[in-house]
This record gives C-alpha cells, structure tokens and sequence, in this order.
C-alpha cells in the first residue's frame, strides 16, 4: 500500500467554451479535485493499486466532490479527517501551452492543522510507501508533524519516503511562511526522502540561478535521497543516484489539454512501478538496475503525459495506459 499525506485543493479551471457574459467580467470556471495528495492518491488508485490517502476534509459545499472523487478511483478514504475549517481553493490560469499557474485562497483551511495523533491514528501499518509534498509538508504547524512521521520511518526503514517540494512561491513567501521557513523545512524531508521528484519551476524559487539541471539533478541526490526524478516540461527528465551516472529518459510527446496534476501523476506513476517491482525499501531502491529503473520512469512518464491530455488532473486508468502504450511506436 502507498500512503498519500497532504491537501485536498478545489481548481477552479477555466471553461474555454464558455465567453466571460456581455461586459467581459463573467469568466467561467469549471470547479474539478485537486491538489497534490489528492492527485497523487487517485492516479495510484486509477492504476489498480493500493492507496490510502491521509488528509483534512475541510467544510463547505465541495467537500463531499472530493471524497467522492477519490473514492470512485479506488483510494482509502476512511482515514481521512473531518474539520470544521474550510476547504483550500485554486484559481487557475492558463497560458497558451496549456501550463498552469495558480493563485490561493487557502487561509484558515483545514489542509494545514495536522497533529501527531491524527496522522498516527489514519498511517496504516502495511504501507510501504508514503508520499508527501506540496503546501502542507511546508507549513505549519501540520508540517511538523508530517516530519515527525517521515524520519521516524525514514530511521525504521518500513516504507520507502517520497517527498515533493511543489513550490507554491505566492504561499511560500506569504500566508506565515517565511523563504528560510521553507527552506528549513525541505531540507528536514528531503533528507529523509528515499525518492525526491521536484521540477526545475522548484528549482527556480529553491535555488534562483542554478545553471545547469543535469549538475542540480546530481548534486540533490548526495543529500540523502536514493533517486532524484528531476522534470523540466516537455524536456527529457534527469534521473539522478548517488555515485551513478546521470540518466535522462525524453517523455512522449502529446497534444497537451493543460498540465494540472502532471508532475503528480508522475511521482504516482513512479511509487507504484517500483512497489510492483519489490522494491519496497532503500537497499531494494538502491540495486535496481538502471535498464529497470529507466523502464519505470518511461512508465512513469506516460503516465503523466496522458494526464497533459485532458483537461484538470485527470490521470488515466491501468487499462487505458496500457491501450495507449501498446499504441506507441
């Protein structure tokens, strides 16, 4: 079982069918589930595997869309945490290559108020991955917890860590949060990760004027994680590993809908080829051989490019990846 620990976020996405009404200041959105838990947990419940997704379901009148959503895609949602603070919302903007930006409603809501208690009452004993990322591993207090939880099972060695920074820079620099907050904070995780995904959009708050992505991809993979999955748009992706050469694995090319939810479907993509591969912990992580770990990311990568396909995060189903892949050349 993989388990998911984080948001649940409402994107409120643009409808380009539709005109903004007769002055032009009535734009419509479509309202669709989001936010990187969220995302994460349904594309690995859509790929037929076993998922249980940790996260504070706020109130107001989406709240019953999101379970639902991640219930008709196979997650475990009887962990999941009622809260009386309200649910986060994502206003979304579209340019016209379909990549997203993104501006937050998010104070006071329920995503980030976890507590040792509850994420130790909801973590399931037979997880042998947890995901985490995003806004809730990077503010607090409930990212103190979700700390907590990862170098207590980074020291156990029980489950594989997987961390996701996502940058948010208008929430990363605002909403109580400090750059050197942030920082700190991502250090803490990705010293405990196992698996580290993080785009070079990351890249560019975390590290402004990095320079060149294959040294970046190189270097984060001596701070403590065994694989780095650095993603650069349609570039091909650096796969980074202590004391190992660079790897690069070019994703497929498609016609692009928008990118919400991509880099998500990817982490997810990449958690469950490797739980279905054995490898279940950081020695295991450690001997996959690079043709193995290369068909795992070009699985991983497929996935993420259906998701590109179609509108919001909608990731693709087992039996749709493999339709699509036997259709490629």
């Amino acid at each position: 079982m993989i388990c998911v620990i984080g948001e649940l976020v409402v994107d409120l996405i643009p409808d380009p069918s539709a005109d903004a009404g007769p002055e032009g200041t009535a734009p419509h959105f479509i309202a669709r589930p989001g936010g990187n838990a969220l995302n994460v947990a349904v594309t690995a419940g859509r790929l037929g595997h076993p998922v249980r997704l940790l996260a504070r379901l706020g109130r107001g009148p989406l709240r019953d869309h999101l379970r639902r959503h991640a219930e008709i895609s196979g997650v475990d949602v009887s962990a999941m945490v009622d809260s009386d603070d309200p649910v986060s919302v994502a206003i979304v903007a579209l340019d016209v290559t379909g990549s997203a930006d993104y501006s937050f409603h998010v104070l006071g809501a329920a995503d980030w108020q976890w507590t040792d208690e509850e994420l130790a009452a909801g973590f399931p004993a037979e997880a042998r991955a947890v995901h985490v990322g995003s806004i809730s591993s990077w503010t607090a207090p409930g990212c103190e917890a979700i700390a907590r939880l990862v170098e207590r099972l980074h020291d156990d060695g029980t489950a594989l860590v997987s961390v996701d920074p996502n940058i948010r820079p208008m929430l990363a620099e605002g909403f109580g949060n400090t750059a050197a907050d942030v920082h700190q904070r991502l250090d803490r995780l990705v010293a405990a990760a196992d698996v580290v995904k993080v785009s070079s959009e990351d890249l560019d708050w975390l590290e402004p004027g990095h320079g060149d992505l294959d040294g970046v991809a190189t270097r984060w993979a001596e701070r403590g994680p065994g694989l780095v999955l650095l993603t650069d748009g349609g570039s091909p992706l650096r796969v980074a590993r202590p004391g190992r050469p660079l790897m690069r694995v070019r994703p497929p090319t498609v016609t692009v809908a928008d990118t919400v939810g991509a880099g998500d479907a990817l982490a997810a993509g990449l958690l469950t080829g490797l739980l279905e591969s054995g490898v279940t912990s950081r020695r295991a992580l450690d001997e996959v051989s690079d043709a193995d770990l290369e068909r795992l990311v070009t699985t991983a990568s497929r996935v993420a490019a259906l998701t590109c396909t179609r509108e919001g995060a909608q990731p693709p189903t087992r039996a749709e990846l493999d339709a699509w892949t036997a259709g490629q050349p």
